[in-house]
């Protein structure tokens, strides 16, 4: 993906909610709050031993500006800024009104101190931030980062790495690689007009439309069937469960949404470099991944099954792998 796409891109997010066995069931944890306390404690700790073996996350964007082409380029700066830590509090909210409304409460976004920022906006805020918001019965962990720093995969690495310095090992079972790669030909820095971002307009007055957001889940019985029809209708057995659910999410998008015919639909998928690319090792740090699309008319993709734009996104992805 460009970089302007990144760093227009918000932060990523992701989440862990705990509750107490006796309102949800013997699979929760029990949160005291001697628990809560210990935990914050020991979150806070493992956080700063994690930062040691990821600098990046504790710095901050920086820019450098070329007058001689009104370019500008973004690089991290590790001055050891620090990353974002907040326990909050709120009152009077259960874990059951988070999860049992049909639509996502208002009081979610809330958990979320770098919601919806975008990531150009690291220049003055943190590149990783956590926050724990204690509710009556349970507690909401969250943990952002800039996707100018990290793709998904490298966002799951320091999960999983935190995870296992909280346990214990001051030494990473996954060592982490920081050598930046670029293809061959690539000008180095990367240098970006500043019409394309401007640092200093930061669209603060912009209010985002009303809408109402709800989380779909899917059953593995649920998606084992679609992979089975999408490979039937193709007679194939190439189609991954992934790219059979993506098909059948694109159809109903597209069924109830308000399309013309002959009007062009793309999906836009993100395809991951680490395998693709020898040069990548797997616990490379940073942003590896490739954007693509599929396109094809509405009325193609209703008059048509799953399996065929199942087959054309495994066909763009392989495509993708050389």
């Amino acid at each position: 993906m460009s970089e302007t796409t990144l760093l227009l891109l918000v932060y990523c997010i992701n989440c862990l909610i705990l509750g107490s066995p006796e309102k949800h069931g013997s699979g929760a944890i029990d949160i005291d709050e001697y628990n809560k306390g210990t935990l914050i404690n020991h979150l806070k700790t493992s956080l700063s031993n994690a930062l040691h073996h990821f600098p990046l996350l504790a710095g901050c964007l920086a820019t450098t500006r070329y007058e001689d082409d009104d370019t500008i380029s973004f690089f991290v700066d590790c001055n050891d800024a620090g990353a974002l830590f907040i326990h909050a509090t709120a009152d009077g909210i259960t874990v059951s009104d988070i999860i049992n409304p049909v639509y996502i409460s208002s009081v979610v976004h809330s958990c979320f101190p770098l919601n919806r920022l975008q990531c150009y906006k690291g220049i003055t805020k943190p590149l990783l931030g956590l926050q724990v918001t204690d509710f009556v019965d349970g507690i909401f962990i969250d943990c952002s980062v800039n996707h100018v720093v990290a793709d998904g995969t490298s966002f799951w690495h320091f999960l999983n790495s935190r995870s296992e310095i909280s346990r214990g090992p001051t030494n990473l079972s996954k060592p982490l690689v920081f050598q930046r790669w670029f293809p061959d030909g690539m000008d180095i820095p990367i240098r970006i007009p500043r019409s394309c971002i401007d640092v200093n307009q930061c669209n603060d007055d912009f209010v985002l439309p009303h809408t109402r957001e709800r989380i779909f889940h899917f059953s593995k019985e649920t998606i084992e069937k679609l992979k089975a029809k999408a490979n039937a209708e193709i007679g194939t057995d190439n189609i991954s469960s992934l790219q059979a659910l993506l098909s059948h999410i694109w159809r109903f998008v597209i069924r109830n949404g308000s399309f013309e015919p002959n009007e062009e639909t793309k999906y836009r998928i993100v395809v991951g470099a680490r395998q693709r690319c020898r040069e990548l090792p797997d616990n490379y740090f940073g942003n590896a991944i490739l954007g693509t699309f599929v396109a094809t008319k509405a009325k193609e993709l209703m008059e048509q099954g799953i399996d065929n734009p199942a087959w054309r996104l495994n066909r763009t992805i392989a495509a993708m792998t050389g």
